[in-house]
Order: structure tokens, then C-alpha cells, then sequence
């Protein structure tokens, strides 16, 4: 039959936030790790956003997130699809991300450690939501100068358990390996819930 998909039709859906600051690489992961042609809504940074996009250490970045980013990837064993909406990492576009919550099971926070002064408001808006998330650091070149620990200790996280992932967004099995955590994660919280 066209367009049918068996795996991801038989799984249990999960919908999932890729969130974090302006260039920190969530377009990158969702395109990295999408079974599917991802929806990107991308458009060129121009000269109207002098002065009012920070590009202090990417100065490359020709191109940003202005609503969403969308992908999906299917774990077969686990029969789940996971249903990832990246968010705009631009200030003036994080009136959205309530909206993009509704219906999220949890989040992967991607900071970028050369800018982490710009991953605050990315960590407390999940932490003032009280919904679950892990830290991902996006070795950026392929190298992170610090260690999980150091990372934990420079955001202030509230929850000490919260994991921090050393990853490259680049690589399928790094973010894979990130949401099965995230996935293995809430599974967790909610047998605790259920036991409660």
C-alpha cells in the first residue's frame, strides 16, 4: 500500500522537544537522526537581525529555525515513534515553545559549551515546567573541552540526576543513543509514578 508505513503505524507515538538556544545544532540532530525527509522552516539570517541576533561564536550560521523543526525516528524494539519537534532558538520566537510543549513526554536541551551563558533559559524553561529532560552537549569540531560534571556544575541544575549527554549532532548513533536515554528516562519516572 503507498505511503503506509507498518513500524511506525504498530508503535506507541511519543512526541519529543529538541530545544536549546540560538546555533547550538538542533536542526542538525533532528536531520541527523529522522527516518523521514525532515520539515525544516528555515529561513537567511539578513542584515535586519544586526544587533538582534547574537552570532558571538558562529558567525557562520547563515540560516535559522523560525517556527519548528519536525522529524520522527521509530524504535522498532522498544515499538515506539518518537515525534521530534525542534524548537527556534531565537529569543523572539520563544513565545512558541508553550505551544510546541503540549503533548511533549520530554526534552533534549542541546547547549553548545562555548556559549553556555545562552543555555539558561533553554534548562529553566523545562525546569519551571517540571518536565523531564537531559542535557546534551554538542561537541561542536568534534571535541568538548569539558567534562559531564563540569557541565552540570557551570548550568545549575536543580535536579542533580539529570543526565548530561557529550555528543555530536552529527552522528546518528550519538543521537540515538541520546533519546533512548531520554526514552529509558521517562519509562523510569513513570513506574515511580505508577507505584506512587
Amino acid at each position: 500500500m503507498p505511503g503506509y508505513d507498518a513500524p511506525a503505524q504498530e508503535a506507541d507515538p511519543v512526541k519529543i522537544l529538541i530545544a536549546g538556544g540560538f546555533g547550538v545544532g538542533k536542526t542538525t540532530l533532528i536531520e541527523t537522526v529522522s527516518e523521514i525527509e525532515p520539515l525544516r522552516t528555515e529561513e537567511r539570517l539578513t542584515s535586519a537581525g544586526v544587533g538582534v541576533d547574537d552570532l558571538d561564536g558562529i558567525e557562520s550560521k547563515a540560516v535559522t529555525t523560525v517556527a519548528m523543526d519536525f522529524g520522527r525516528i521509530t524504535l522498532t524494539d522498544a515499538r515506539v515513534v518518537l515525534y521530534l519537534f525542534g524548537t527556534p532558538g531565537q529569543e523572539r520566537f520563544w513565545f512558541m515553545w508553550d505551544d510546541l510543549l503540549n503533548g511533549a513526554l520530554g526534552a533534549i536541551v542541546l547547549v553548545d559549551t562555548r556559549r553556555l551563558d545562552r543555555s539558561f533559559p533553554a534548562v529553566d524553561f523545562f525546569e519551571n515546567r517540571g518536565v523531564p529532560f537531559l542535557v546534551a552537549a554538542n561537541c561542536f569540531h568534534g571535541e568538548q573541552p569539558y567534562t559531564a560534571q563540569e557541565i552540570r556544575a557551570a548550568l545549575h541544575l536543580r535536579d542533580p540526576n539529570t543526565p548530561i549527554h557529550l555528543l555530536d549532532a552529527r552522528s546518528r548513533d550519538d543521537a540515538r543513543g541520546a533519546l533512548l536515554s531520554l526514552l529509558d528516562m521517562l519509562i523510569a519516572k513513570a513506574g515511580v509514578a505508577a507505584t506512587d
